[in-house]
């Protein structure tokens, strides 16, 4: 998976609890328990971690007491697709060489992703992308847990995700050339996101969209006030997959930017 940066100029409440409703999902791969014991790889789950926390510092990321992240997760960068455990798993990060838990969150009470569960967590075979951010009073860090659909975008197309991760720039709008992208991004929500209704499913909470390839241009207002927060030129590329996140302060250090993850097509 890579990673880049593009920084605009300046102009979950939740984090932890918005996975907890789905629509039910099994395993993709049906044939597993018909393989010999011996013979079976290892069964996992997939999570790209992501530090998208207002903050100069590398993350490691756990679950439960392993540490999974190799290498510190850099501000605004995101890990590789790493195999981790599934079901009911407590993921953790540390700063730095600081071993101390800076947020600790349980996801998963069952394998498999169901409506009720609460709140849902890593599904074997699935891939995730985990989130460590903060809370929109910037006073606490949490985590948030996405599920991924990494299924190839049709010809010509780019898929794209946009999330509100910067603290203090309240409900956001996306407008490209006066048009609306985006509308009423709340804080630590992705676009288009359903937590609950009819249109509640799997990749509801943080749903991909399809979209043309090109560059995007676009500007970020307050949904309240319409006064710009920021501005962004996104690059996409057709049949590519990408998760746009608003990162940064719109009043402080680091300043209010754009970071764009590139997903791998699966």
């Amino acid at each position: 998976m890579k990673t880049f940066q593009r920084l605009a100029r300046p102009a979950f409440q939740l984090l932890g609890i918005i996975p907890a409703l789905f629509l039910a999902s099994g395993c993709k791969d049906t044939g597993y328990l018909d393989i010999d014991a011996a013979d079976r790889p290892p069964l996992s789950a997939y999570i790209s971690f992501v530090n998208a926390r207002p903050i100069d510092a590398g993350l490691y990321f756990w679950t439960f007491t392993d540490k999974v992240t190799p290498t510190p997760v850099a501000i605004n960068k995101a890990s590789e697709y790493l195999p981790t455990v599934f079901g009911n798993v407590q993921i953790n990060f540390t700063e730095g060489t600081n071993t101390s838990y800076k947020a600790s969150y349980q996801f998963g009470n069952s394998a498999t992703f169901t409506a009720t569960g609460r709140p849902n967590g890593p599904i074997a075979t699935f891939y995730h992308t985990v989130v460590a951010a903060r809370t929109a009073n910037n006073k606490a860090d949490s985590l948030i847990l996405f599920y991924d659909d990494l299924k190839a975008p049709p010809a010509g197309k780019a898929k794209l995700r946009f999330i509100n991760l910067s603290p203090g720039a309240g409900t956001l709008n996306v407008v490209q050339n006066g048009k609306t992208l985006f509308n009423q991004v709340a804080y630590g929500r992705a676009a288009n996101s359903a937590l609950s209704g009819e249109t509640l499913g799997a990749w509801s909470l943080g749903p991909f969209e399809t979209v043309d390839a090109g560059t995007l241009n676009v500007d970020y207002l307050d949904a309240a006030t319409a006064a710009k927060v920021g501005t962004a030129s996104l690059a996409l590329e057709a049949g590519k997959i990408y998760t746009v996140f608003t990162q940064g302060l719109t009043n402080g250090k680091p300043a209010f930017g754009t970071s764009v993850i590139e997903h791998p097509v699966k």
